[in-house]
């Protein structure tokens, strides 16, 4: 079984088949939320493209590439234990690092730590339990260490080539999911479907996190250097 069998499974109708319509509908949505976001209100805060849009567009570029992977996952319900750790500790990690950066890119390391590990803690449980407790606290010890890593990163950054170092980190963590995706692909050829999430799932997922991104990046709380 070879990444090009995969690669030809995203473009056919199946479980994979819809990972590609997965981040197509969860782009739409977060993009159609910002628009509206931005004429109603964000366009009348001063420098909010300079000062935002660059992390709110790697935010959600980001979070179709984790909500893919969530939805892949949810299809078996259950996987055996090492496959389940790994899962869990993916994309608590990547879930964590991804968020914790962007907002300590604009918010500060305590307050991006504190969104990166809840992000983080909450994809890798919520991932993880498909192989028990031991998915269950490898989730939530990448997601941990993730939304901590994330943020100082970020904060470490702050003057030296951030943006280009975000560019990089998305890049890899994208590399890191496909990975993901196709370890679940490998481990669950001979597994029937066991669930099937509509695109309500990722339209209403998707609202959530760039709702919440949005609105803690623009109007929330702030470390003393970025008042």
């Amino acid at each position: 079984m070879t990444l090009k069998e995969f690669g030809q499974s995203l473009t056919k109708d199946g479980v994979e088949g819809d990972l590609i319509k997965t981040i197509f509908v969860s782009l739409c949505t977060s993009l159609a939320i910002l628009s509206v976001l931005y004429f109603l209100k964000l366009k009348y805060i001063e420098n909010f493209i300079p000062k935002y849009g660059f992390y709110l567009f790697f935010a959600i570029l980001s979070y179709s590439l984790i909500i893919l992977s969530v939805r892949h996952v949810r299809v078996y319900r259950e996987f055996p234990c090492m496959t389940g750790m790994m899962i869990g500790m993916t994309l608590g990690m990547i879930a964590g690092f991804l968020s914790g950066f962007y907002i300590a890119s604009t918010n500060g390391m305590f307050w991006g730590s504190l969104f990166g590990m809840a992000i983080g803690i909450l994809f890798g449980v919520w991932t993880g339990k498909c192989c028990g407790i031991m998915g269950v606290m490898e989730g939530t010890m990448a997601g941990f260490m993730g939304g901590l890593m994330g943020a100082m990163t970020a904060f470490m950054l702050l003057n030296d080539h951030l943006k280009e170092t975000a560019f990089v980190v998305f890049i890899i963590s994208g590399f890191i999911i496909l990975g993901l995706n196709y370890l679940v692909y490998k481990e669950t050829r001979e597994m029937e479907r066991k669930h099937k999430d509509s695109e309500l799932f990722t339209v209403i997922l998707s609202f959530i996190l760039t709702i919440a991104t949005t609105w803690i990046m623009v109007f929330g709380w702030r470390s003393a250097l970025f008042q």
